[in-house]
């Protein structure tokens, strides 16, 4: 059997946040989206602050610097999410 591994970790290019969506395009083209309930200080946020958003590194990650939040890509192709705000 195969195992199918990345030759290059995806990064995040853009990122739209809805009050009810996170998306984040990748720059291999894929789009990925998820609940802003996995996400709750990003899902209390203002659209304003939710909008406030710049990429960590050359897109590992999303740092939303109002509401002090950070995501990273790995951890959304994961499927992993915060249960509650710290």
């Amino acid at each position: 059997m195969t195992t199918l591994t990345l030759q290059t970790e995806p990064l995040a290019v853009d990122v739209a946040v809805t009050a009810t969506v996170l998306r984040v395009t990748l720059d291999d083209g894929r789009e990925l989206s998820v609940p802003v309930e996995w996400f709750p200080r990003l899902r209390d946020a203002s659209d304003n602050d939710r909008a406030n958003w710049r990429l960590i590194g050359r897109g590992e990650g999303i740092h939303w610097p109002a509401i002090d939040e950070d995501i990273s890509v790995r951890g959304l192709l994961a499927g992993h999410r915060q249960t509650r705000a710290a």
